[in-house]
């Protein structure tokens, strides 16, 4: 080969090996605060709902301290390479949309939108060729959410929460319904639907058990 084009080549690999180690550095600061946000929010299930609200409060600003990261990340990408690198940050990103999601659901009941989650973590539309927030992983964030909801029923019923049941029921339910509405060609994401069936599944059980005990009353779905 000639000693030009292996220069070239090597001055490829090494600016690539750059991007990958200045990646690697602000993903790790992701998932450290991923993890402190998840460990906080860990905490709902033994928390009564008087208390909910200052849980909340106490985790939001962890959540919004993520855009610092996704500033950087997003100014280590070249232009039009978001593709190339999207995979070393999806873990991170798609906990941060459940712990968003979740936060959202537990403050007024609505579902988080894909624009709401981007703005959330930071993400502006001019970065859209180096780093966005894909609909697979937003999509991944919503199923890890019900994940966690379908276990927090039990819970909320433990803490004496009987009506939370029926509104976890009725908010999943339009969430499933949304899903069998989708094209889903990720074989992943495919998988991952198909754990709905028994989250709603198991909520429904909950909200069956405290209607038979008369704890509350059961409304049709609308």
């Amino acid at each position: 080969m000639d000693p030009l084009d292996l220069e070239k080549l090597n001055a490829l690999l090494e600016h690539d090996v750059g991007v990958s180690e200045k990646i690697k550095e602000q993903v790790k600061e992701f998932d450290k605060k991923v993890r402190i946000i998840v460990g906080i929010l860990g905490k709902i299930h033994s928390t009564p709902t008087t208390s909910m609200p200052a849980l909340l409060d106490s985790v939001s600003p962890v959540l919004l301290s993520c855009r610092d990261i996704t500033t950087s990340i997003a100014g280590a990408i070249p232009p039009d390479q978001f593709w190339r690198w999207k995979d070393m940050w999806s873990n991170s990103i798609r906990a941060a949309v459940f712990a968003a999601a979740l936060i959202e659901y537990l403050r007024d009941g609505s579902l988080l939108s894909l624009p709401r989650a981007s703005e959330i973590l930071g993400i502006q539309e001019e970065w859209k060729d180096r780093f966005s927030l894909p609909v697979e992983d937003y999509l991944h964030g919503l199923i890890s959410m019900v994940n966690e909801l379908s276990r927090y029923v039990v819970n909320a019923v433990t803490l004496g929460n009987y009506e939370e049941p029926m509104r976890i029921s009725n908010f999943v339910k339009d969430i499933f319904s949304g899903f069998t509405m989708l094209n889903l060609k990720n074989d992943s994401l495919r998988r991952r639907f198909d754990s709905l069936k028994y989250d709603l599944k198991k909520i429904e059980e909950v909200v069956y058990d405290v209607s038979l005990r008369k704890l509350v009353v059961v409304k049709p779905f609308q």
